[in-house]
């Protein structure tokens, strides 16, 4: 018997959310992570506005063209499958039947009353197919503008959240006070950042705020300390 799976439709506020979720946290720890090793090296603030700049732009690409190749694969799997239930109701329409009769005696139907079902599905195939596409496969169709759209809002979001940690080294010619700034102004956004997304995800806004300074410290706590051990050897 198949095991009917509660799935509800996203909107999408809810995955516009995720994508910006997804390009700030990175783009908050990457570049800090990065701007703090840089620092840790002796490095100018020209130079590591440079690096900075030319690490978000990279990461930006690469994080955007992710997610809109992710968007178009669940778009794609969805077409597919699609495609397959529109044969199989054509060629396999016993088993399609029995596959239909056994999804409603899971809601505790009889054979009389599942019986003018089938006939509905059998005069209606597209009704038929997204039947089995909604309560078989769990599958709900993707936006067709979902993939463009995530692109942009995960780049967009990278590079805001990677100007935050570089914005004292463009200002500052200082690199050991321009890294103070630096800490202080992505830590206060990352505690900002963690207690806005808790209230989206629906997590504790106090833990969530912890939990992304504690990764983003962590992450640039490393860098500037590898980095300050390869320029003294």
């Amino acid at each position: 018997m198949y095991k009917i799976k509660h799935i509800e439709k996203h909107s999408t506020a809810s995955e516009l959310v995720r994508d910006v979720v997804i390009g700030m946290s990175d783009g908050l720890t990457v570049p800090f992570a990065l701007a703090a090793g840089l620092s840790g090296a002796a490095a100018s603030s020209g130079l590591i506005v440079t690096g900075g700049l030319a690490e978000i732009a990279a990461g930006a690409i690469a994080m955007g063209l992710g997610g809109y190749l992710a968007a178009k694969s669940d778009r794609d799997h969805y077409l597919n499958e699609k495609r397959r239930e529109a044969e199989e109701v054509v060629e396999k329409p016993d088993q399609e039947k029995y596959e239909v009769e056994e999804l409603f005696k899971g809601y505790g139907l009889t054979d009389q009353q599942i019986a003018p079902i089938l006939q509905a599905f059998q005069a209606d195939h597209q009704a038929w197919v997204n039947f089995m596409m909604r309560f078989e496969l769990g599958l709900e169709e993707p936006d067709p503008k979902r993939a463009r759209a995530s692109a942009i809002a995960i780049s967009s979001s990278y590079t805001v959240g990677g100007l935050v940690p570089l914005a004292p080294y463009m200002i500052l010619p200082d690199v050991q006070a321009a890294l103070l700034w630096s800490c202080l102004l992505t830590l206060a956004a990352l505690l900002v950042f963690g207690y806005s997304k808790a209230k989206f995800t629906g997590n504790k806004p106090a833990k969530s705020a912890i939990q992304t300074l504690i990764i983003g410290t962590l992450a640039a706590g490393a860098a500037y300390a590898i980095a300050r051990l390869v320029s003294h050897q």
